[in-house]
């Protein structure tokens, strides 16, 4: 049985919507940015959504070698050397793409860390430097090596943050906090050295509630101690109750209100620093699940999801980067489909996935905030179109009546939607019996079944305006504009009866 809502847009609403969901995209570790792949699927988001600023780990791992010292017989260092090859490749083409670096410091080159623990697929070392001046003087080497490269102007308008997650044992050795923020001291006191005017923050922490206590000692160590902190970073992830059937984990998801409501919290708690009221804050990852092989992420569900997060988070958060852009990842090893449950909004094979066009809707919203529910979002342009997404997160049907009252003469509307049978390459795949190696022709039936379905017709308005009616299906995000109708009508052409 369908659900019925009935809402009214205010058009003379003049808050502007907080959109801040473009400000930064995530990635896998940077060392992936050399495969083709990878350029094809960020070139493809850069150019449909389009993000300002990117981050991924591993700058220091050893992949991207940068670290590179002249060590003795006994393998201690007698000279500190640099390798910026690959660096610059990754480097370059992320500017060439649109994309600033929001650049995370880590993980630990295995020359200079003090212990062999590891982390994924690809062992980034977790542990702390053992010799805490080797780390800063590489800090300091890869920021004059980039203003050389770029120029201090531009280089000192990227974010830095530093390390990731290290109040998880896993990301950082037992997790000790006096040695993250040891760390953090060292890596702030040479990021200012060469610019004084670059912005650094963290503590980049992950967990739910758990963040809360560590941002609280973060603040109050830099308080107390006056060390420079420009921004506070977090993470939230919505996954609940894991269960693991194979490499795959599964998950009830909280509501997008209970992540909403951890960033209120977490705005809350910096506010409650008199030194840092109003600082910003930035949710450096976010996603439905946190796991690289979690279903959910392939599906229209998680697009929904994603939906009722971008609508609010901005009312809190600086920005607030989905983990991740693409699919091309290796934490937990290498994809071996093409739909295993990755982060990605863009499958390999180079295929949108649901929640890709999540973004690409949200992207147009710009302008006055006139309706936002659990379900919806309109804004009015600076040409005063109406712009909106709608989405359904019950099992049932839910039916919509927008009334936009104060709308004259006659206006065009378009609707884009996700649903089961549309945008949604899953399907194709699942009805393909879920093929481990795709042939051509099979790639590009998902390809050409990876788009929104769209509608466009015209309605004069009445007394009171504009009324739109949608009926949205279990799990399903549509976009909505409506722009004044003018028809260009060929002198002598007559449209068939079979497009009324």
């Amino acid at each position: 049985m369908a659900t019925e809502k009935r809402y009214t847009a205010n058009l003379a609403a003049e808050e502007a919507f907080k959109n801040n969901m473009a400000f930064c995209i995530g990635t896998g570790r940077m060392g992936l940015a050399l495969q083709e792949e990878y350029q094809k699927q960020m070139q493809l988001v850069q150019k449909e959504i389009g993000f300002s600023h990117i981050r991924g780990h591993g700058l220091f791992c050893d992949d991207v070698g940068i670290y590179w010292p002249v060590l003795d017989e006994k393998g201690d260092v007698v000279e500190a050397r640099y390798n910026f090859t690959y660096f610059d490749r990754i480097m370059d083409s992320y500017l060439k793409a649109g994309l600033k670096p929001f650049l995370e410091l880590g993980f630990m080159p295995k020359k200079m860390a003090s212990g062999k623990q590891t982390i994924f697929y690809w062992e980034g070392n977790t542990t702390p430097p053992k010799d805490h001046q080797q780390w800063a003087d590489m800090v300091k080497a890869l920021l004059k090596h980039l203003c050389e490269r770029y120029g201090a102007e531009e280089v000192g308008t990227w974010p830095v943050e530093v390390w990731n997650e290290p109040n998880l044992p896993g990301f950082w050795e037992n997790a000790d906090l006096d040695a993250y923020l040891k760390l953090y001291d060292v890596s702030v006191a040479a990021v200012k050295e060469v610019l004084p005017g670059m912005r650094v923050g963290g503590p980049a922490v992950c967990g739910g509630d758990k963040c809360m206590p560590y941002i609280r000692t973060f603040l109050e160590h830099c308080r107390d101690n006056h060390v420079p902190v420009d921004f506070v970073t977090r993470h939230i992830y919505m996954g609940q109750q894991p269960s693991r059937q194979g490499r795959y984990l599964y998950q009830e998801m909280c509501k997008p209100e209970r992540s909403i409501a951890e960033a209120e919290e977490t705005r809350a708690l910096i506010d409650s620093f008199p030194e840092y009221k109003g600082y910003e804050l930035h949710i450096t990852e976010y996603n439905t699940s946190y796991h690289p092989f979690c279903p959910t992420h392939d599906t229209v569900y998680n697009a929904a999801l994603i939906a009722g997060l971008i609508a609010r988070l901005g009312d809190t958060c600086a920005s607030y980067s989905y983990w991740t852009f693409g699919d091309v990842f290796e934490e937990q090893g290498i994809p071996d489909r093409i739909f295993h449950g990755g982060f990605g909004l863009v499958a390999n094979g180079m295929v949108r996935k649901p929640t890709y066009w999540t973004f690409e809707f949200f992207k147009k919203l710009e302008g006055k905030l006139i309706l936002r529910t659990d379900e919806c979002l309109f804004v009015r342009t600076e040409k005063g179109h109406i712009r909106g997404v709608m989405w359904n997160l019950e099992k049932e049907e839910l039916n919509i009546r927008l009334s936009l009252p104060g709308l004259e003469g006659e206006w065009g509307i378009v609707t884009r939607t996700v649903d089961m049978d549309h945008g949604n390459p899953l399907k194709i795949w699942n009805g393909m019996g879920q093929p481990a190696s795709l042939t051509d022709a099979q790639l590009a039936l998902l390809q050409e079944n990876d788009h929104p379905h769209g509608k466009a017709w015209n309605e004069k308005a009445g007394e009171n305006g504009i009324c739109v009616e949608q009926c949205l299906v279990a799990n399903s995000v549509v976009y909505f504009e409506l722009t004044p109708f003018r028809k260009e009508e060929s002198r002598g052409y007559v449209c068939p009866g079979i497009c009324e």
